[in-house]
């Protein structure tokens, strides 16, 4: 049986510097996504992607190993785009304001139908409330800043400003939504050993 470690494959994606801001170019990939608004904290909502996404993701891996395809792969992170109608007046501190897509990245071999398989074997077995919220597409961030933020959430600012000024001392603007990619198990981890890269991209 082929393994497949996606976040090897693709390390320049996902394994960026702690210490310096990195310039990538990122590809059209396929994720589930869901979208929503609100504080990811208080969020029902934000709550309920979360355990839609990661049944769904787990039976589409065990599907694949279990196929012809023969192949077993590692479950991608969860990511997230944060953003608000007018990103000059994104603030940290008024969450409630946010906007949000949670996604996981998928392998290129995975397709809408086995996206809607997996969909109907998650619903029969726990039925997720966001599971219908479910949609499957391609995503294509392009040229992209980014660094690895090693702490709380709450400690993101200063790594956050070491992006944007990155890009904006290369002459570069902001562009798109602010991207996070979850590394670490909260629920596991302690809090000063999360890992988060920070990706901004740019124009």
């Amino acid at each position: 049986m082929k393994k497949i470690d996606y976040k090897k494959e693709l390390k320049h994606l996902y394994k960026p510097s702690t210490k310096k801001v990195e310039m990538v170019d990122v590809p059209a990939m396929n994720y589930l996504m869901i979208d929503g608004q609100g504080d990811p904290n208080t969020s029902v909502d934000y709550k309920n992607s979360i355990e839609a996404l990661f049944p769904v993701a787990y039976t589409l891996k065990f599907m694949v190993k279990k196929s012809d395809l023969g192949i077993d792969y590692g479950v991608m992170p969860l990511e997230g785009l944060w953003w608000v109608d007018d990103m000059t007046q994104f603030d940290a501190n008024k969450k409630d304001d946010w906007k949000w897509t949670s996604l996981m990245m998928q392998p290129e071999f995975i397709t809408r139908e086995m996206v809607e398989k997996a969909i109907e074997q998650v619903r029969q077995k726990k039925n997720p409330p966001a599971l219908d919220k479910i949609r499957f597409e391609s995503f294509k961030e392009g040229k992209a800043a980014q660094i690895m933020h090693i702490g709380p959430f709450s400690e993101e600012g200063p790594n956050i400003q070491k992006v944007h000024a990155f890009i904006t001392s290369n002459g570069n603007r902001l562009s798109g939504k602010h991207h996070e990619i979850y590394l670490s198990d909260i629920r596991r981890a302690a809090p000063e050993k999360w890992k988060t890269i920070i990706r901004q991209p740019f124009e």
